[in-house]
């Protein structure tokens, strides 16, 4: 039976070597079916998050449940065929440069799937045609605009249809159309090939536009989550201040450090 929640985070702890944490404690649900989305300042661990998910890193504590299984616990084969429900799009879309669109897309029916050439070419023509580029086929990653290089990736990432969805900052450098049109296909797709997606992005108002649930990582917890309408309405001062842009607020422009009088040697001149 499956359970209202296809990703579960549960009081995971994570940190690097230097013994840095960058996620503490923290609790999450991603809803089946719907688009969440994982906001914050730079450095906050939403990526860390994406490859938790999975299973690139392990927590130190805590579990990461995907369809109820923890993930932490799977062994290779376990992860390898966790990851088969898994679609991954990463920032700038990492097209494979020597390849073209047709055999981006094809790459990972044909790692995966074991299917023939002919049905193969099928269903890459038809991931295609899903985002657009079913004419686009035969380009190379260098003759593609910034936002037609998204489109492929998505088509790769979909290729395999999964469950999952994750956008590694989707609409990272794109103009304001190939913006939009990369916006309306994460939701158009999420709801008609009935997927569950879970991106990370800075551009509030797009995301906004298309996504259902909001999570909050500030200074690595969970600030808040909820509804677009209820993360905007939020009197929590850090969250205020990411979602209006402001300056001024809880983040510091200043990189915590020694006073400036310190640094300068004015204090010592001083008392001298």
């Amino acid at each position: 039976m499956s359970t209202p929640h296809l990703v579960e985070i549960r009081d995971l702890t994570f940190g690097y070597g230097d013994g840095r944490l960058v996620l503490e404690d923290i609790n999450l649900h991603v809803p089946r079916g719907k688009v969440t989305v994982l906001i914050g300042a730079s450095g906050g661990g939403k990526t860390t998050l994406l490859r938790l998910i999975g299973g690139q890193n392990k927590a130190v504590k805590g579990q990461v449940l995907f369809d109820g299984q923890d993930v932490g616990q799977l062994d290779r084969d376990g992860l390898y065929a966790m990851r088969r429900r898994m679609g991954m799009l990463y920032q700038f879309g990492a097209l494979f440069t020597d390849q073209d669109v047709y055999d981006n897309v094809a790459f990972p029916l044909r790692e995966h799937s074991g299917l023939p050439e002919s049905m193969i070419r099928d269903i890459v023509l038809m991931k295609l045609q899903a985002v657009g580029l079913r004419g686009a086929r035969h380009l190379m990653p260098s003759e593609l605009s910034g936002g037609m290089a998204r489109r492929v990736a998505l088509a790769r990432a979909i290729a395999l249809d999964p469950e999952l969805v994750m956008y590694d900052e989707p609409f990272s450098g794109l103009d304001p159309i190939s913006l939009g049109t990369a916006a309306r296909l994460i939701r158009q797709l999420n709801d008609t090939l009935g997927l569950t997606s879970l991106m990370v992005s800075h551009e509030l108002d797009a995301t906004f536009a298309v996504c259902d649930h909001v999570i909050v990582l500030a200074n690595g917890k969970v600030a808040q989550q909820g509804t677009p309408d209820e993360i905007r309405a939020s009197d929590n001062p850090l969250i205020r201040q990411y979602v209006t842009a402001s300056p001024e607020g809880p983040v510091r422009f200043h990189y915590p450090g020694p006073e400036v009088e310190e640094d300068f040697g004015l204090v010592a001149r001083r008392t001298a």
